[in-house]
């Protein structure tokens, strides 16, 4: 193994330079090996500039650093990729260029580090010949096969010290405050942070729920004399029946833009109680700022295990997380049954147990 690659594609998530740095020092001191940066994910291969050397004088100081020093392109599909053909908008598949400049470039393996939608893209990429290895990354923390991506803890971290603070400005003017967290299709940030923080409702996508439920809760609250409540809601969760909420729709190469549940909500509760009730999106905040210990921890184990992972030619697989080791899954394993919250869990159990509402039933 005498030259590698990396790329970090999809939503930023803390913890990524610490996988590059892991990924250049260990191929560097263990293997002699090259490592190149390709800049704003799979779009790196398609420009003139879109790689550079990485060396250790390049990853010195970015472990606690937010982001990536490589960039990131969560629309950067090359088997649905947008250009303008003789001044038109046509969708073309440039996945055999890739892997014709991958070849010519002499890389023996490239680390894929990305979500859900980066990692099929890897996946894909594997059969017409492309070496890769993935490195799974998501705050949503919804990738089968690995009990935890990194980046999740530092997005619930976030989460937990937001909905801590809301609950002094909540008792103080006695409202209701609906907090709008990360989860298009999981609901284990808004899940673990509602638990963490004390919210009084949580609202994930898979359990819908219906708005009267959630004003029965809001009002056994009043009537016992507390005059505030906190609202925990996921961008995915949904009303039983009705439809994810978007801010913009989505075509055959964009996912939709989630968005505005918390606010058609705050607005409800509202109507119904006429309590005063704020919005608040935590949005980008969840991905930004210092990585925690856990997941600086994580995302260097994991960027290491995947360069040993190259050097034994074990490709098409993806580094995990399991029983607190390190391990290797096929990538179509991991990628097979997506990862979301059991409704059966503890978790769940627990919070019903406190008293907490899903929208989903009436609560005592």
């Amino acid at each position: 193994m005498k030259r590698i690659a990396i790329l970090t594609g999809g939503g930023d998530a803390p913890g990524l330079n610490a996988v590059i740095r892991a990924v250049v020092k260990t191929a560097a001191n263990q293997y002699n090996c090259e490592v190149m940066g390709v800049r704003d994910g799979f779009d790196g291969f398609l420009g003139d500039y879109g790689l550079f050397p990485l060396d250790a004088a390049a990853v010195r100081g970015i472990l606690p650093r937010g982001g990536t020093i490589l960039g990131s392109a969560n629309r950067g599909n090359p088997f649905a990729r947008k250009v303008i053909r003789a001044g038109r908008e046509v969708v073309e598949d440039v996945s055999q260029k890739i892997k014709d400049n991958i070849t010519d470039l002499k890389l023996d393996a490239l680390i894929v580090v990305g979500g859900d939608g980066t990692l099929r893209i890897a996946r894909e990429l594997f059969p017409i010949g492309v070496p890769v290895i993935g490195v799974p990354k998501t705050i949503d923390n919804d990738i089968g096969g690995t009990e935890c991506t990194f980046g999740f803890d530092t997005a619930l971290n976030v989460a937990t010290e937001a909905l801590d603070r809301l609950h002094s400005t909540a008792e103080a003017h006695h409202r209701v405050m609906v907090i709008e967290l990360m989860g298009r299709e999981a609901g284990f940030i808004t899940l673990t942070a509602g638990l963490a923080g004390g919210a009084d409702v949580i609202l994930i996508p898979e359990i819908p729920f219906t708005i009267e439920y959630i004003i029965d809760k809001i009002k056994k609250r009043t009537e016992r004399g507390t005059h505030f409540s906190i609202v925990a809601v996921a961008e995915g969760a949904r009303r039983k029946g009705g439809e994810i909420i978007v801010s913009r729709m989505g075509d055959e190469v964009y996912t939709p833009r989630l968005g505005g549940i918390a606010v058609r909500v705050a607005d409800e509760i509202t109507r119904l109680t006429k309590i005063e009730s704020r919005v608040i999106v935590l949005g980008h905040l969840q991905r930004g700022g210092t990585p925690t210990a856990f997941d600086r921890d994580l995302a260097t184990r994991f960027g290491a295990a995947a360069v040993r992972l190259a050097a034994e030619g074990g490709y098409g697989q993806m580094v995990a997380l399991q029983q607190g080791k390190i391990v290797n899954i096929s990538l179509e394993d991991a990628l097979a049954v997506p990862k979301r919250v059991d409704v059966n869990c503890d978790a769940i159990q627990t919070a019903r147990g406190l008293g907490i509402s899903f929208g989903d039933s009436p609560v005592i």
